[in-house]
């Protein structure tokens, strides 16, 4: 048995962080950087700055928010990932005869769980001509459980990613019409990710190939990086407003531990030679990524006194993850080929203002996913193409005070997946899942 293969794959699919998805944005993405965009699908995202999660998405929208304002929220998403398996089977470990052997084991159950997406904002007008902003979000994150020993479990059994980003920014009013935005970004990830690996008997030893039972295995990893982001805002005419914006692709240094243990292996001798062989126990990895870059073009235009109408298109650089590196400290290095496209999201959404206290949103979007085939799409996020449906509220406590709540749906589409994955010790994940997104917000908002 070669000793790299445990190491090998864990370190390549939880370093390389890109490797993996979310249920709620496209990708690994999370738009739910704010609740008050939540109810128009994020339509017009980059123009709207009716709060300080401007900072976000626009930093020029700063300007349109006079004095001092702050925003804090959070966001509840329930993604569904529901598997059914469709002939799953074990890896041959380099034998080609032990091939198509199924995996045995459970459907998993639903891997989707309840996750927590908080924010807080805050923005200063300086003078006129200069405003300040802070914002802290997470902008990426993941989160599927399956359950232990299923058919899946030498591709994943538990996945996690979280994620902080700090973004100072700077706003300059230009003109009466035109404003321009900067900021800087600091970004921290850390992940913990968990596996089955397969144990048969090594070569030349009798009975070479035969299943002999799992090990478990389990990655933490974590790393930072450093990245920018700007954006300009031109009032158009007086009911007309358009947005342009662009964060910048952020390269993360990532390092981690790799820990095998025993699961369920009873022979001694084998136990023995995986320890002689120094695979079980714990092994550090290292690995670089770039994170994608992001631009959105937004645009809101107030019909009348009631009515205000909001568009956005908006495309991610995912192509910038076409594979993983993955440099290990005592075995050779592992590559996993990913082959990320870019996608586009597009938007459309409306406020509808009912009094001088509430205001109604709606909103749909389309969201396409970066896999490109379910040859490369991975347990750990089944994602495929989405379609949104929101709907969402404020109220004005006073001039100065406010409260959003939003909700969304997302439907996606019945995804496959056959991957085959690189490392021979894994298998073939094959078989179908319906998946689906439910999101919640709720925001404060205040002007001092």
């Amino acid at each position: 048995m070669k000793s790299h293969h445990p190491i090998k794959t864990l370190s390549a699919l939880i370093l390389g962080l890109g490797s993996v998805g979310v249920a709620h944005a496209a990708g690994f993405q999370l738009l739910e950087q704010n609740a008050s965009g939540i109810g128009s699908a994020f339509a017009g995202s980059a123009a709207i700055a009716e709060d300080a999660s401007t900072v976000f998405f626009n930093p020029a929208g700063m300007t349109l928010l006079p004095g001092m304002n702050a925003s804090a929220g959070v966001v509840a998403i329930k993604p569904n990932f529901e598997f059914s398996n469709d002939g799953t089977t074990k890896g041959n470990n380099g034998v080609p005869a032990l091939s198509g052997q199924p995996s045995g084991g459970s459907d998993g159950g639903n891997a989707g769980s309840w996750g927590v997406v908080p924010n807080a904002y805050f923005t200063w007008e300086v003078n006129p001509k200069v405003w300040l902003g802070l914002g802290i979000g997470a902008p990426f994150g993941l989160m599927t459980d399956y359950e232990k020993g299923w058919a899946g479990r030498y591709h994943s059994e538990k996945f996690s990613i979280e994620s902080i980003n700090v973004n100072p920014s700077i706003a300059f009013k230009a003109t009466d019409t035109l404003s321009f935005g900067v900021g800087l970004n600091w970004m921290q990830l850390n992940a913990d990710y968990r596996k089955a690996q397969a144990v048969r008997v090594p070569a030349p030893m009798p009975g070479a190939g035969t299943y002999m039972g799992d090990l478990n295995a389990k990655v933490k990893a974590d790393g930072d990086g450093w990245g920018w982001n700007a954006g300009v805002l031109w009032q158009a005419t007086p009911d007309t407003r358009l947005g342009l914006s662009y964060r910048s692709k952020v390269k993360i240094d990532a390092d981690g531990t790799t820990k095998i243990s025993n699961r369920d292996v009873a022979n001694a001798t084998i136990l023995g030679g995986l320890q002689a062989q120094g695979i079980l126990g714990s092994h550090s990895a290292d690995a670089s990524i770039e994170l994608p870059d992001t631009a959105i073009f937004s645009v809101v235009h107030n019909l009348n006194d009631r009515w205000t109408l909001l568009g956005d298109v908006s495309w991610t650089g995912w192509s910038s993850i076409p594979e993983l590196k993955i440099k290990n400290s005592g075995v050779p290095d592992a590559e996993l080929d990913l082959r990320f496209k870019d996608a586009w999201r597009v938007a459309l959404g409306a406020h509808y203002r009912y009094s001088d206290s509430w205001t109604f949103k709606g909103g749909v979007a389309w969201d396409q996913s970066p896999v490109q085939s379910d040859a490369y799409r991975s347990s750990a996020l089944p994602d495929n193409d989405r379609y949104w449906v929101s709907l969402g509220a404020k109220y004005n406590f006073s001039k100065n005070t406010s409260i959003d709540v939003g909700y969304a749906h997302l439907f996606v589409k019945s995804t496959s997946v056959n991957n085959h994955s690189a490392d021979s010790s894994a298998g073939t994940l094959k078989g179908t899942y319906d998946s689906s997104a439910d999101l919640i917000g709720v925001q404060f908002s205040h002007r001092f």
